[in-house]
């Protein structure tokens, strides 16, 4: 899947594989993804993203503390969502309405402030378009 014009919305584990030093379709894939953002100033990350990469990256996967943060800088250099209470109200909108948990409203509400078009991600279901932000996968067709 590659990126075309407009913006688009990078969610946590995006982030995760890019980073894990893995030489696997996944991390391959992430990294490729967020370069092409990157470099058409395309993406868009929340702090929520920043939060729970670290958290994933550091508790789950065991990586190096100083190693997670030097990343999370890095990360913040891509155009960010501040979470803020108007963004949480909106999530528990959106949760309410679509059933989605609140976590995952809350990367849907970032998306729609950041006016993103596209969410990249793994957690949700491929195709499916809440608030006009419609979800992709980028790792669908990947064994």
């Amino acid at each position: 899947m590659s990126a075309a014009k407009g913006r688009y919305f990078l969610d946590t584990n995006i982030l995760v594989y890019a980073w894990a030093n893995k030489d696997n379709d996944r991390s391959t894939k992430a990294r490729s993804l967020i370069g092409e953002c990157v470099k058409n100033n395309s993406a868009v990350i929340s702090t929520q993203v920043l939060q729970e990469f670290y958290s994933v990256v550091t508790v789950k996967l065991g990586c190096d503390k100083l190693a997670a943060k030097e990343a999370t800088q890095r990360f913040s250099r891509i155009p960010l969502v501040q979470v803020d209470a108007a963004l949480i109200q909106q999530a528990i909108d959106i949760s309410i309405l679509s059933q989605l948990s609140f976590w995952d409203s809350l990367i849907i509400a970032a998306a729609g402030y950041a006016n993103c078009h596209i969410l990249y991600s793994e957690d949700l279901n491929d195709g499916q378009v809440v608030r006009s932000i419609t979800i992709a996968n980028p790792f669908q067709k990947l064994s």
